[in-house]
């Protein structure tokens, strides 16, 4: 595992909680998704997602965002229970940016176009705008394509212009749905590094999923392995890759991450 993070953050028992799910349960038709799972964010924290296909990671970001509603439980943000409230409210009262494994962005709009069209529903001061676009395009290294069609961007580029539009509104939670998947060694190693300097630079809190297992790893200070709905093993990456659960029900005996 390269040296994506240079430190974890290990006192998370002392930090405030920004996001909680409590005793959550759903089921999509008559198979259970969710059953009675638990899970925390504390503020700053980057926490990594992991287990089999089908287990219910998207499923619990589509919880967070509002998407869909659980059959069971709470969900809190900053300590204010959130069931009720809307997806566009989350967004906006409760500051939550999410990148999508798949799309997030207009294909037929250039990058300047996709950021505006955000910028104008998310920012109200105009003169702001302008700023806060050309700042994100030269943060993520889009210059070069400013102008071209999201459609017409590579791989590495549009993830970055997802991300860059997830920012547009300044988020305090950020989700991450399978930002590794299908991309080249060199674009994950820039977006661990952008994931990293996102919660050092910016104080975002950050979830991220994805079946990278070793890059996933890399970059997060906890991770969480759901199987059957629930969460069944938690802690640091060093930690978790030998808690016996984890080992049984994911990573398997020969996993190792350096």
């Amino acid at each position: 595992m390269s040296n994506i993070k240079k430190f974890r953050i290990k006192s998370f028992k002392k930090k405030k909680s920004i996001l909680k799910l409590e005793k959550i349960s759903f089921k999509f038709g008559r198979k259970t998704i969710l059953d009675n799972l638990n899970l925390q964010l504390n503020n700053g924290q980057i926490l990594g997602l992991l287990g089999p296909n089908g287990v219910g990671k998207s499923t619990i970001f589509n919880l967070i965002t509002g998407l869909i509603s659980p059959d069971y439980g709470s969900i809190f943000i900053d300590s204010d229970l959130v069931n009720k409230y809307p997806i566009y409210q989350r967004t906006i009262k409760f500051k939550i940016g999410f990148v999508p494994q798949h799309g997030g962005f207009f294909h037929d709009l250039t990058v300047f176009e996709n950021l505006k069209a955000i910028a104008e529903i998310a920012i109200d001061n105009v003169s702001f705008r302008s700023e806060k676009i050309d700042l994100l395009i030269s943060k993520f290294e889009l210059d070069a394509v400013r102008d071209i069609k999201a459609n017409f961007l590579s791989g590495g580029q549009k993830k970055k212009l997802v991300i860059a539009i997830a920012l547009i509104a300044d988020p305090k939670i950020l989700l991450l749905d399978e930002p590794f998947a299908a991309l080249d060694v060199m674009t994950i190693k820039t977006l661990q590094e952008i994931i990293v300097n996102l919660q050092s630079n910016n104080n975002i809190s950050i979830i991220l999923c994805d079946h990278q297992a070793r890059d996933l790893l890399a970059c997060v200070d906890t991770a969480a392995i759901i199987h059957n709905g629930k969460v069944v093993a938690h802690g640091t990456p060093t930690n978790l890759i030998q808690n016996i659960d984890a080992r049984n029900v994911y990573f398997g005996e020969s996993f190792k991450i350096s």
